[in-house]
């Protein structure tokens, strides 16, 4: 195999910010990104708030740290100021775009079928509201060509919705392009990002994306439980979402139950208040990837994921993943008779990987060693 050097370098730098190395060979963070000393200490530090001041510390501490989140989630992926909205998780990010889109002329919403479901699942339950739902294939199980996505936009389409960095597979959309594809036919183009925000960099304004969604669960470091959602400002003031909530209006303390005015920028897009916590954890974990820097990651991990691809190839392995190291993100399909028993054998040997139909998913990230993945092959196919 290959020797590496940037990733083995970075990851001796960081790999004691990560207790969870104390204990186990981690290798899931496509799942869940591992817990930081910094992510754990940030709620700390919240909880001590919590218990030391209560309610009073929302007027000075807690409030800036929902400002300073949404300024950080903008930097991580190029946007602009006033164009990123908090929520808990990605569905939620998805209804309010969703709820913010005019279907009468323009019924058609077109996602993939290697997408995580839940975009799907968002336009499926608007089939009584005569929201038409087009799954574009795949071939061959690992990409969507270009030319499938141009036959299914139309001029009926009101928006294409789909992934940066596919979950079933890990191959890298060409977002830019598909950009191209929707806006020729008068659509528009959500970007699911939350296999992509931390691994790879992102430039929403170079993707041309109308909206994007990551958060932190996985690559950016967070935890469970906070997300964002961002608009192309251009868009912004005409999205009136038909979910909304207090978070959402621009004088939230006037406490008015008569009259909804919309912030004019992103958080109109916001619902309910933000748990704390999370946004905590989050601070925490970006503390870690500005530290690094997402292109130095990048590049860590690229190396990685050839390192472990070539190794499995030399175990007899076939894995499923997009045909060049450019387009292959911190995902590895190895495909296994049963996928779940191997994954539970692995646990029990020390090794935290993840099942997918017919396949062990292994996820490298920076802070992980060629070493690591080596001896899970070894322990895969003795």
């Amino acid at each position: 195999m290959a020797t590496l050097q940037a990733p083995v370098s970075l990851a001796e730098r960081y790999r004691a910010e990560f207790p969870v190395f104390e204990h186990v060979v981690y290798l899931n963070s496509c799942s869940l990104g591992a817990l930081s000393r910094r992510a754990r200490a940030r709620v700390e530090q919240y909880l001590d708030l919590w218990e030391r001041r209560g309610a009073s510390a929302w007027s000075d501490v807690w409030w800036a740290a929902l400002a300073e989140l949404r300024e950080r989630y903008r930097r991580v992926i190029g946007a602009g100021q006033g164009s990123i909205a908090l929520h808990p998780s990605i569905s939620s990010a998805l209804t309010a775009v969703a709820e913010s889109l005019d279907y009468r002329h323009r019924p058609k919403v077109v996602v993939s079928a290697l997408d995580f479901p839940t975009i799907s699942y968002q336009w499926l339950a608007k089939a009584r509201d005569g929201v038409e739902v087009v799954v574009v294939e795949s071939p061959e199980g690992t990409a969507v060509p270009l030319e499938l996505w141009e036959r299914a936009i139309d001029d009926r389409t009101a928006l294409v919705a789909t992934s940066h960095v596919f979950f079933a597979s890990g191959a890298i959309q060409d977002v830019g392009a598909l950009a191209e594809l929707a806006h020729h036919r008068g659509a528009l183009l959500l970007v699911d990002g939350y296999q992509a925000a931390g691994q790879l960099p992102v430039d929403v304004g170079a993707l041309e994306a109308d909206f994007y969604c990551a958060g932190g669960l996985k690559w950016l470091l967070g935890g469970s439980g906070i997300a964002f959602l961002y608009a192309r400002p251009e868009l912004i003031p005409a999205l009136e979402p038909a979910t909304t909530g207090w978070f959402g209006h621009r004088e939230q303390f006037r406490f008015d139950p008569r009259t909804l005015e919309r912030h004019d920028d992103a958080r109109r897009l916001e619902t309910g208040t933000p748990a704390l916590p999370a946004v905590y954890a989050q601070l925490g974990g970006l503390d870690v990837i500005e530290e690094i820097g997402v292109p130095a990651i990048r590049a860590a991990t690229a190396a990685l994921v050839e390192d472990l691809v070539a190794g499995a190839r030399e175990r007899g392995l076939r894995p499923r993943v997009a045909p060049t190291a450019a387009e292959r993100s911190g995902i590895v399909m190895l495909p296994r008779a049963d996928a779940t028993a191997d994954v539970r054998r692995l646990a029990d040997a020390g090794f935290i990987v993840d099942a997918r139909p017919g396949h062990v998913r292994v996820s490298p990230y920076f802070y992980n060693r060629a070493d690591d993945h080596r001896a899970l092959l070894e322990h895969l196919t003795p």
